[in-house]
């Protein structure tokens, strides 16, 4: 049985800011062109049986300067629409409602979208765990997508509620490596690089 690598993005301009970046399409920094370039290296022992990327070509960069290849476009991987939260950062939107903002806990609001909840995501990563089980006996999967759905997709690999997406933050440019102990889902590394 094979392991699970979850894969963010390289840095962008908003990544690095601490902007909530959904549905906008960015570009990777020169950085986060590089750090792509490192992951690659340090993957480069692994067989992936599938590679599946967000459609998002900050994602699909990423891949293809990590050297994942074949890659498969997952629309179930993109991350979290923010709504009214897109482009903001934490501290922005905790001013703005008086009180700390969280995902996990407050959730997004409608604006030039229609944001998302955390069970909306659920739904999306439940499908893709769904997908790759067959791969995953066929030797590694890897996901290259984006922080916050992909710590909500741990948190459902591990069998925890999608809200211990919280527990898991994951830099840009690192990834994650889920596995199994005695059957039982495991995390095995995590921020790595």
């Amino acid at each position: 049985m094979g392991e699970l690598v979850v894969v963010r993005h390289g840095q962008t301009e908003w990544s690095k800011s601490g902007q909530h970046t959904g549905v906008t399409d960015l570009p990777l920094l020169p950085e986060g062109e590089e750090r792509a370039r490192v992951l690659g290296t340090e993957l480069a022992g692994r067989r992936f049986a599938q590679v599946l990327v967000s459609p998002r070509r900050r994602a699909q960069h990423t891949a293809e300067l990590a050297g994942l290849h074949p890659v498969e476009v997952d629309e179930d991987l993109v991350e979290v629409d923010y709504g009214g939260y897109e482009g903001r950062t934490t501290p922005e939107i905790s001013a703005e409602l008086g009180r700390e903002w969280s995902l996990w806990t407050l959730g997004t609001v409608p604006g030039d979208t229609p944001g998302e909840s955390l069970g909306d995501v659920t739904a999306r990563v439940d499908r893709v765990l769904d997908r790759v089980q067959p791969a995953l006996a066929d030797g590694d999967v890897a996901l290259v997508a984006h922080g916050h759905v992909l710590r909500i997709l741990t948190a459902r690999y591990l069998r925890l509620a999608p809200e211990s997406g919280a527990l898991f933050a994951l830099a840009a440019g690192s990834y994650g490596v889920l596995g199994r102990e005695h059957g039982r889902p495991v995390l095995t590394g995590w921020n790595v690089g």
